[in-house]
């Protein structure tokens, strides 16, 4: 990982990885989608039960996004290493789209079940709130600041502060009565779903683990050669 570390060696390891990543994301959003309408009505929730393959992924991988944002938020604190900077950067608006998917998608499906589009008081609902405006809150300060390295540590402070919320949006079903149920999948008894649900949910939850792995990568290799322009075109007007 540290090896990585160095831009020119990151650049030419990822060469390679961004297509096949493409390419296993589209497959594996093609055959998630059709598992999810090939799987059966639920016998208490009918069709509304295929929204789960859009909103469980978009929730799970959006709370990972964060993790990955935070621990690149504190590389660039302790280290100040401009790729971990980049790696941050890349990370907040995939994490924001997945994040605001999950909740729009979230609303859809709670109307149907629970007679209403939002419930404040829902400790899952509002800690997922609190994850989609710490991303908002990242992208604005990123934009606020316009010195890149001021703008950078600041951001990473936020950064850091946000992975306060992680637990508490993993483990509010847990911590407090909301109308969220239990977990299903993470459970030390198994998965609590059957088959017919359960693998049209994991190829799905793969498929956004691959797109933002695409993506990811993708925003920081292109952040990496903005930055290098940036810097020869600096160069270029001090000897001028």
């Amino acid at each position: 990982m540290f090896g990585l570390a160095n831009p020119d060696r990151f650049m030419r390891v990822t060469r390679g990885l961004t297509a096949p990543l493409w390419a296993l994301a589209a497959i594996l959003l093609a055959a998630g989608t059709w598992l999810a309408f090939a799987a059966p009505e639920d016998y208490q929730q009918g069709d509304t039960v295929r929204i789960m393959f859009v909103h469980v992924p978009a929730a799970s991988v959006g709370l990972g996004i964060y993790a990955a944002l935070g621990i690149s938020s504190f590389f660039v604190l302790i280290w100040r290493h401009p790729l971990a900077d980049a790696a941050a950067r890349a990370a907040a608006l995939p994490g924001a789209v997945y994040t605001g998917l999950a909740l729009v998608t979230g609303a859809v499906w709670g109307k149907p079940m629970w007679g209403a589009w939002w419930v404040w008081g829902d400790a899952r609902l509002m800690s997922v709130l609190v994850l989609f405006l710490f991303y908002l809150g990242y992208m604005a300060l990123r934009s606020a600041i316009e010195d890149e390295a001021r703008a950078a540590r600041a951001a990473a402070v936020l950064g850091l502060v946000g992975l306060i919320n992680l637990p508490i949006v993993r483990f509010s079903v847990d911590w407090w009565n909301t109308l969220h149920q239990p977990a299903s999948l993470l459970r030390a008894d198994g998965p609590s779903m059957t088959g017919e649900f359960l693998w049209p949910l994991l190829t799905m939850m793969a498929a956004y683990g691959v797109l933002f792995l695409a993506l990811w990568l993708t925003a920081i290799r292109t952040e990496v050669v903005r930055r290098r322009v940036r810097a020869i075109q600096a160069r270029a007007a001090w000897r001028a």
